[in-house]
């Protein structure tokens, strides 16, 4: 089985079993605590997109659309129509199915340049996707297909994990280095608008040194066991991580970064 294949069978079978905020999210940490660690994405997402100047003339891509849930972030925020996009047939149906109005295809993120027209959106966003491909000629593919879909002058709307420290690889999500995706968008034709927290406590630290990312891990699984356990640790935490993304230059976890096509 190629990897594209496999990866399209493991998200087939999730998204097929947990169409919610776990199934797209930190899955073992339960679904009670994944609506409010999305909670605070939204925040952080809304709070950014908000200096963009989406208006109702806007054309925008959502790459990797999953629930939907940054399709409805860009609605409310005014955008004109919005279109997207997934690797999955499980998450297409149900996604037509949820936003009648809103187009959406199944297409790997590595094919958008095939799928759309070139410099046809004004902006194009792609959440927790990117680390999940884990072959580094598609992540490089992927990137310059977004740069092709996109006029000159328009945002690019991504979430990653910038390592500071050595490159981590899975079987289904490789963390890079800071250097590495930077390296990548710039060649790709991106100018870095910004890079700001997207969680701090709320999920992996993957950029934190070994034991805090042991014991913290093991805290938030401790936590989380059940989902009212999950409940009350989300909603103890969400304010704290609402206003750590605020204070924070960067973060241990999930960052958000704004580029703009040159």
């Amino acid at each position: 089985m190629s990897g594209d294949t496999e990866l399209r069978v493991f998200w087939e079978r999730r998204l097929g079993d947990d169409w919610t905020e776990s199934g797209v999210g930190y899955r073992a940490l339960g679904r009670a605590f994944n609506t409010w660690m999305y909670r605070v994405r939204r925040a952080v997402f809304a709070r950014e997109i908000a200096r963009l100047g989406i208006g109702s003339g806007s054309r925008v891509l959502d790459i990797g659309s999953g629930t939907g849930f940054y399709i409805q972030c860009w609605q409310d925020a005014g955008a004109g129509r919005v279109v997207g996009c997934d690797l999955t047939e499980a998450a297409v149906d149900r996604l037509r199915r949820r936003f009648p109005d809103v187009t959406f295809v199944r297409v790997d993120a590595a094919e958008v340049a095939t799928e759309f027209e070139p410099g046809s959106f004004d902006a194009v966003s792609c959440m927790d996707v990117l680390f999940h491909i884990t072959d580094d000629r598609q992540y490089t593919r992927a990137i310059r297909g977004v740069a092709g879909v996109m006029r000159p002058g328009g945002h690019f709307v991504l979430s990653e994990n910038f390592l500071h420290r050595e490159e981590q690889r899975g079987a289904h999500q490789v963390n890079r280095t800071a250097s590495a995706i930077c390296s990548i968008l710039e060649d790709a034709g991106f100018e870095i608008v910004r890079r700001v927290p997207m969680l701090v406590l709320m999920n992996a630290q993957v950029d934190a040194p070994l034991m805090w990312r042991k014991v913290w891990g093991g805290a938030l699984r401790a936590v989380t066991i059940t989902e009212l356990t999950g409940w009350l640790a989300g909603a103890a935490l969400y304010p704290v991580d609402r206003g750590l993304t605020r204070l924070m230059p960067e973060s241990p976890t999930t960052e958000l970064m704004i580029c703009r096509r040159r």
